[in-house]
């Protein structure tokens, strides 16, 4: 769950949670953005704004180093309509339900898949985990990659529709009306 160009902007949100610091019970985190992250991640977002950002997630450690994370972000956006060109708002309730798992683990379980993307016929994969990296869970980042899926890419005024001019085509706008222009020149019309 990655944006565009995520290596090169900043997390314009950021919860890290140390995992040898998550107890074996779990640990349950609510997180709300402040203004300034608000604004970041409009901005990374490609948003006319965004007015609230929050999110609540439960860690829970499972076997071999992983760790499962389930919870839901809120959100409420602000975005242009894209038929009318108004400002609308929009809510944004999005659920996360993802299992993380040492580095080494991932890129094992990736070689695993590309190997056998040669077969005839792929089996069913399951999506592979997320990278646990440097040990830390950033649950900001996990909170904004949701928000950013749950964005309606063609954001619509309720009730707005889209009409194309409907224009009666022209008998003498065809493709070769430059051509036929130029014969009856010459025929001296």
């Amino acid at each position: 769950m990655s944006r565009p160009n995520a290596e090169s902007v900043p997390d314009p949100w950021r919860s890290p949670v140390s995992v040898v610091q998550i107890p074996d019970t779990g640990l349950h985190r609510k997180l709300k953005a402040s203004a300034d992250e608000l604004q970041a991640i409009a901005e990374v977002g490609g948003l006319r704004e965004v007015l609230s950002a929050e999110a609540a997630f439960d860690v829970v450690p499972r076997s071999g180093g992983r760790f499962e994370v389930t919870g839901h972000v809120r959100a409420r956006i602000g975005q242009t309509c894209v038929v009318t060109l108004d400002p609308i708002e929009s809510e944004i309730e999005e659920k996360v339900d993802l299992v993380f798992a040492p580095e080494a683990e991932v890129r094992k379980m990736s070689d695993l898949i590309e190997e056998g993307e040669d077969d005839a016929e792929p089996p069913e994969v399951v999506d592979p985990p997320e990278a646990i990296r440097n040990g830390i869970i950033d649950l900001g980042r996990i909170a904004t990659d949701a928000l950013f899926l749950a964005v309606d890419p063609y954001p619509r005024k309720e009730g707005a529709v889209f009409e194309a001019e409907v224009i009666a085509p022209d008998p003498e706008d065809h493709p070769f009306a430059a051509l036929k222009a130029l014969q009856d020149r010459k025929k001296g019309k």
